[in-house]
């Protein structure tokens, strides 16, 4: 990297932050989880104990006196103090011993309130950056997927994160119909908590409903089913114990926030004008994010619009790679930036 200006692209998100700079490619893909003192320092501020995976590691293992939270919520800022000293923390991290400010693009969710875009800019400023721009997600998930978003062409994305399903009709770099539902990942493990505390009487923790979700889940029933043990701890007796789950008992617990999650793309196609929508149909719906590569994903979508859903190449990558693409070409996607500082 050269010591002149350096640029960084971020994918802001619920679960995690992704750093992308130019000519290197994404250098940092860290859980967005501080973790925090609640004795106050100094200052009269809480202390910040830990950032990103070590921070994760102390999720639901800490003493009372720490606490470990995510600063973004639904892909907003909710607190805005820990979020700042997160993103000054990745982009140190990033930059490494280069002494220029850097210029940083940041994704924001679809439905951004300009409330919510400001905060974010003025958070990547304290933070260090020298200019900061704001780009929707799923605009940046279409790039990184490789679609060429300026043609007069109806493209719709579902880029499915942590914290938010961001589904939008693109056609000539611009948003034509897009809704963001804070209804995505995070929503699906907490929907196997309840679930495995109803139908079991068992506890269990948001990082093993994670761990479930990914190895045995499905967003349709399957019949070839897999299987895993789950240790938690028995609602009556206080006591750990172990069960068995199987694929079509997570597509069952997660029901209702995929339906959710479907509604979302069904409305976005409900309101795209007619000869957009006869292009939707022929190009398919791109899906992009973490949450996408949920087992049978695409054909969930396909079986709830009669459109035919593909998952772009590294969906989890998408928006990232997307920020990367345009700085490198800020003046040819200078319509699609919202704002920038």
């Amino acid at each position: 990297m050269s010591f002149f200006h350096p640029q960084l692209g971020i994918d802001l998100g619920t679960t995690n932050i992704l750093v992308f700079v130019p000519g290197k490619g994404v250098v940092i893909n860290e859980p967005s989880v501080v973790a925090v003192s609640r004795e106050r320092g100094v200052s009269g501020r809480n202390r910040i104990l830990a950032i990103g995976v070590e921070a994760k590691k102390m999720i639901g293992r800490t003493p009372d006196d720490i606490i470990a939270y995510r600063p973004m919520k639904d892909g907003v800022i909710a607190d805005y103090r820990v979020t700042e000293a997160m993103l000054r923390y990745f982009i140190k991290k990033a930059l490494g011993h280069n002494p220029f400010k850097p210029t940083v693009l940041i994704s924001v969710p679809a439905g951004v309130t300009s409330t919510e875009k400001r905060a974010v800019i003025e958070a990547a400023v304290k933070a260090g950056a020298k200019n900061a721009y704001v780009v929707k997600e799923p605009i940046l998930a279409a790039i990184g997927a490789g679609i060429p978003i300026h043609e007069p062409m109806g493209r719709m994305v579902a880029d499915i994160g942590g914290g938010t399903i961001d589904v939008a009709v693109i056609s000539l770099g611009g948003i034509v119909a897009s809704t963001s539902v804070k209804c995505a990942g995070d929503r699906l493990d907490r929907a196997i908590v309840d679930y495995v505390k109803k139908q079991h009487n068992l506890a269990i923790g948001d990082k093993t409903a994670e761990e479930l979700k990914i190895k045995v889940g499905a967003a349709v029933s399957m019949n070839e089913e897999i299987s895993m043990a789950v240790k938690g701890r028995d609602m009556v007796s206080g006591l750990p114990r172990t069960i068995d789950l199987s694929t079509n008992d997570l597509v069952q617990a997660m029901t209702r926030e995929l339906r959710e999650m479907t509604q979302a793309i069904r409305k976005v196609l409900q309101d795209t004008p007619p000869e957009l929508a006869a292009d939707i149909i022929d190009n398919g719906i791109i899906l992009t994010g973490g949450t996408s590569q949920l087992r049978q994903m695409p054909e969930l979508v396909y079986r709830r619009t009669g459109v035919i859903a593909k998952l772009a190449q590294d969906p989890y990558y998408c928006v990232v790679r997307g920020t990367g693409t345009a700085l490198k070409h800020l003046d040819t996607y200078q319509k699609s930036i919202l704002a920038k500082q």
